[in-house]
């Protein structure tokens, strides 16, 4: 089974990549994040084409902000949108999480809040909103991964340049510590511990075209689920070329690996700029 999680900033207007990038990559379940619509106007838009694929589909919209989505070809069942226990924002619940069962694995597409500023009210948000989905996910089944923009890099080495970041958000030690107490595995970075891999390049400063990114969509497995991974890599050929999102794809395969054993970045980036200290733009991340 290929899982795979994209935050595709706008499905409607990443329907020109995303529909090819379907059928050549062929995922047999696709976590979405930042569909930016409504439920009816996700379904008016791609309920056609996906079925002609032969996907199933469960969204959580909220028209111009957030929402995510669960594509499937082996089986969506159970449906959750949001989870127990989700904090709301300005006394608004979001839509930034859904799960179901897929071929017997429980996989949630999730959105995680941006903090935006460290200690701002945000920030808070954030810390509480993963620590009420740890629990909603400690609750059970043990068959699970999370995948989806976590707005969190786990590491150091999963940022271009950690002296550019501190201060910011995505790196604090309480963010990281709130990754790590799902207790589960960051499949990617198990299969390649040393690797320079990245997932989000931001759209200015020429910023992915010299590799200067951020690692934070992730798929963090239960332990049975890790086990079965045979490949885990971040597909850069959707970030490059006419109308792309700002994050790539991430894949995991379970059972069986496809295209074999590649990764971690496919196609590795050219001219990574290794050693050049850049100032992070302004406003760079989404909420």
């Amino acid at each position: 089974m290929r899982i795979a999680t994209w935050n595709v900033n706008s499905v409607k207007q990443r329907v020109p990549r995303l529909l090819p990038w379907l059928e050549q990559r062929r995922p047999d379940v696709v976590c979405l994040q930042e569909t930016k619509l409504s439920d009816e106007a996700f379904a008016t838009l791609l309920a056609e084409p996906l079925a002609e694929r032969g996907y199933t589909f469960a969204h959580h919209g909220q028209g111009q902000w957030n929402g995510v989505a669960l594509l499937s070809r082996v089986g969506l069942d159970d449906v959750e949108r949001g989870f127990r226990g989700q904090p709301d924002y300005a006394d608004k619940a979001e839509a930034r999480a859904i799960s179901a069962t897929c071929a017997g694995v429980r996989v949630h597409s999730l959105y995680v809040p941006n903090g935006r500023e460290v200690a701002s009210d945000h920030y808070a948000y954030k810390l509480a909103w993963l620590d009420a989905l740890r629990a909603a996910v400690a609750a059970g089944p043990d068959d699970v991964a999370l995948c989806g923009d976590i707005n969190i890099a786990p590491a150091d080495a999963d940022v271009f340049d950690p002296a550019a970041y501190v201060g910011h958000t995505h790196v604090t030690p309480p963010e990281r510590d709130a990754v790590a107490a799902f207790g589960l595995v960051d499949v990617l970075r198990e299969r390649w511990p040393d690797e320079r891999v990245f997932s989000y390049w931001d759209y200015r400063a020429g910023m992915f075209h010299q590799d200067l990114g951020m690692r934070i969509d992730l798929i963090l497995a239960s332990a049975p689920v890790a086990a079965r991974a045979r490949a885990a890599w971040v597909d850069r050929e959707a970030r490059k070329g006419r109308l792309p999102s700002d994050h790539a794809p991430v894949i995991v395969d379970l059972d069986d690996a496809p295209d074999g054993d590649i990764g971690p970045v496919v196609p590795p980036p050219s001219r990574p700029a290794t050693r050049k200290r850049v100032t992070l733009p302004q406003g760079s991340r989404d909420a």
